[in-house]
């Protein structure tokens, strides 16, 4: 806990890459400490840049909907994006930004240790598994060379906000969704 307070107090004074210039505030990331999931989007976007917070607007209503759907609640997990700084006019982040982040996001996985990982969107999924398209990949857990000395489970995720864009991805994310309980009881029962 006490690694997550100051890693949060220093993510709010980065100054690493061009995103903070444009940005109100840095979003760390917020939940569970001890949590078995980690959820990792992309980029905060206009709403998480004035509230500091991940997922606070119309894709974060969906992904607490979502979450709903298998009995989690924020609470349960932890939450926050590849970069920390809202690209402008909510911009795909680009790779030195990436880059100048990831520090920060490999930091919060290790000090959390979750048993999964699941990645919301591609920009998420590419840093974990690069070169693969979520088309192809959504909703199959895969086993990758991780920080830890276990390989990590990464579970992509299509982002809430597409969903919100096209309503026939809503359904797909729902049934996503639906494997998470059973593939988190798996990794539980291998890590005892």
């Amino acid at each position: 806990m006490a690694d997550l307070e100051a890693l949060r107090a220093k993510i709010l004074k980065c100054r690493l890459c061009r995103l903070c210039e444009g940005a109100t505030q840095a979003v760390p990331g917020e939940g569970n400490p001890d949590a078995d999931i980690f959820f990792i989007g992309e980029a905060p976007g206009k709403n998480e840049d004035l509230q500091g917070e991940p997922f606070v607007g119309a894709a974060g209503k969906f992904l607490n909907e979502l979450l709903e759907s298998i009995n989690l609640k924020r609470e349960d997990i932890f939450i926050t994006n590849i970069v920390k700084h809202r690209p402008p006019n909510n911009r795909d982040p680009k790779d030195d930004e990436i880059e100048a982040c990831f520090p920060y996001l490999d930091q919060q996985i290790q000090a959390i240790k979750p048993l999964l990982i699941v990645t919301l969107g591609r920009h998420a999924m590419n840093r974990f598994m690069p070169g693969l398209q979520i088309s192809k990949v959504h909703g199959q857990a895969k086993r990758v060379k991780s920080i830890f000395s276990k390989k990590q489970v990464i579970y992509p995720l299509y982002h809430p906000a597409s969903a919100l864009y096209n309503g026939a991805m809503r359904p797909v994310l729902f049934e996503d969704m639906k494997k998470i309980p059973v593939l988190l009881q798996q990794l539980r029962k291998e890590a005892l």
